[in-house]
């Protein structure tokens, strides 16, 4: 049995064809088109599926995992954070197109049906998937069910609130969320915070941070922070420390939400970056969570996670 998997990221977007074993066969991926406006991504998503070369009269489905929020009836992206537009229709140029069953979901809620199906999630009940990227995602299985809620988005951790004085803005346009403090694209924003709050900022033009100077704070990227606290910038790797306290924060707000036996982290900011992203989260926990501890781990399924969730969509009833 095969299907289509479809990985809607704000950076790349992923197509592949697979197996109902997990194992996949054909795959082509792009940087996300976000020239062409909001049907520019769902003709990209028919072009490359085209670009398979695929016999879709034996393709049982076609699953789409997207960042959102989500209108899961309309099958479109209701809001894109990360995205220089929103409205984005997904389903319904697919369906114009293809006769075959097509679902979408956030892509964390995918990914975490690929790992209950093809990754380190077999045979766990109560499991969350979240992605520290771009921006920052959940998916949640409990009692063996994927989480939904009545638009599709019962999972959105990364807009939970983890700072009550709201200091930042999320892309997503609320304020205080985890996504605008921890996630790739936003880190810079809290950089920036971290050095007023704490009175460093002239420490922060003599860092080695300073390769880009403040007045170009908004350049700096999440690697440039990373790779300098790996060669023992020490301004850095305070700033990560609380980071790392903040999504400690956001671990603890998943786990009193959804009670996991087990939460695997993916995404690029953690899969580039393991032990600097794991390591704070699971030295703070303790502070924030008062639920018995879930085993945390980083996905074993790699940066394919939501590809794999994709194609998990056709092979389970979820």
């Amino acid at each position: 049995m095969l299907a289509v998997g479809v990985d809607v990221g704000a950076t790349n977007l992923r197509v592949a064809s697979g197996n109902d074993r997990g194992k996949i066969l054909k795959r082509v991926e792009e940087r996300t088109d976000k020239i062409h406006g909001p049907k520019g991504i769902g003709e990209q998503i028919i072009r490359l599926i085209r670009s398979l070369d695929l016999d879709m009269d034996n393709i049982s489905g076609i699953g789409i995992g997207s960042l959102g929020p989500l209108d899961i009836k309309k099958g479109s992206i209701l809001i894109g954070p990360n995205l220089p537009f929103n409205n984005v229709p997904l389903k319904e140029p697919l369906e114009n197109v293809f006769q075959c069953p097509i679902r979408i979901l956030n892509d964390a809620s995918s990914a975490v049906l690929g790992e209950k199906l093809f990754g380190a999630g077999k045979g766990t009940d109560n499991l969350c998937y979240v992605t520290i990227s771009s921006g920052i995602g959940c998916g949640a299985v409990v009692d063996g069910k994927l989480l939904s809620g009545k638009d599709g988005n019962a999972h959105e951790m990364g807009h939970t609130v983890i700072d009550m004085e709201a200091r930042l803005r999320c892309g997503c346009g609320r304020w205080g969320h985890w996504e605008a403090y921890c996630s790739g694209n936003n880190l810079h924003n809290y950089v920036r915070l971290w050095a007023e709050q704490n009175h460093e900022e002239d420490n922060l033009r003599i860092s080695r941070l300073s390769e880009l100077s403040q007045s170009r704070i908004d350049q700096l990227s999440a690697k440039t922070v990373f790779d300098c606290a790996s060669q023992g910038d020490e301004l850095s790797a305070r700033i990560l420390e609380d980071v790392g306290r903040l999504n400690a924060i956001g671990f603890a707000n998943t786990i009193s939400a959804y009670d996991p036996q087990l939460i695997t982290v993916g995404g690029s900011v953690t899969l580039n970056n393991m032990d600097q992203v794991i390591v704070p989260i699971k030295k703070h926990l303790s502070k924030f969570s008062v639920n018995r501890p879930p085993e945390i781990m980083v996905t074993e399924l790699g940066s394919d996670a939501g590809l794999y969730g994709a194609l998990a969509m056709s092979f389970t009833d979820y």
